[in-house]
């Protein structure tokens, strides 16, 4: 019997990604209501300048703090990872490209919030974000189904394995090997699960 892993190929497109598991969408709802926030804003904001907005420069530390939380993980997971190895790193170059451009428009925002063509480059700029930071999250998670994937294969031979055996010393062996792939499939489902 071989531990080899298995080539498992996916027909997904990584170039068109849609938000399709509850998983995403959830991470990605307190983007969605704060991009929401500055979208649903008067047209015609008060005339009258009321000064630098510490509520923005706090939300764009926030928004800054966690999109290099997300960078870290994603490279990490980006350096264990044997399939969509390259679509990862591109992802997170373009993650790192518009948190970049928000970071721009939303500190000239935030000099001037009551400036409609500003908030509108602000809003255009965490739109950008949110899509590449869905998108890494959706290669990420495809990452971590394919090798789900992969390991469950793994199980199946040895449960095929099992059945065939012969002698009582390869049942044993075989036993031994289904419980171990076994818990390795446990623990990587509930680690899915978390």
């Amino acid at each position: 019997m071989s531990s080899k892993m298995p080539n498992i190929k996916l027909k997904i497109d990584p170039r068109d990604l849609q938000i399709r598991t509850f998983t995403v969408e959830k991470l990605l709802e307190p983007l969605i209501i704060q991009v929401t926030t500055l979208v649903n804003c008067p047209q015609n904001p008060s005339s009258k300048r009321k000064g630098r907005s510490k509520r923005a420069r706090v939300l764009l530390a926030s928004v800054e703090e966690a999109t290099l939380n997300l960078l870290d993980k994603g490279e990490k997971i980006a350096k264990e990872a044997t399939v969509f190895k390259e679509e990862l790193h591109a992802a997170l170059a373009d993650v790192q490209k518009e948190s970049e451009a928000l970071k721009v428009s939303a500190e000239a925002f935030t000099s001037d919030p009551c400036y409609l063509p500003k908030r509108q480059a602000v809003v255009q700029a965490a739109r950008s974000l949110l899509t590449t930071v869905t998108r890494l999250l959706i290669l990420a998670d495809m990452v971590d189904v394919t090798y789900l994937l992969e390991h469950l294969t793994v199980f199946q031979r040895t449960f095929e394995s099992l059945r065939n055996v012969s002698s009582k010393s390869d049942l044993q062996k075989t036993y031994q090997k289904f419980q171990k792939d076994l818990e390795n499939l446990d623990y990587l489902a509930y680690k899915r699960q978390q």
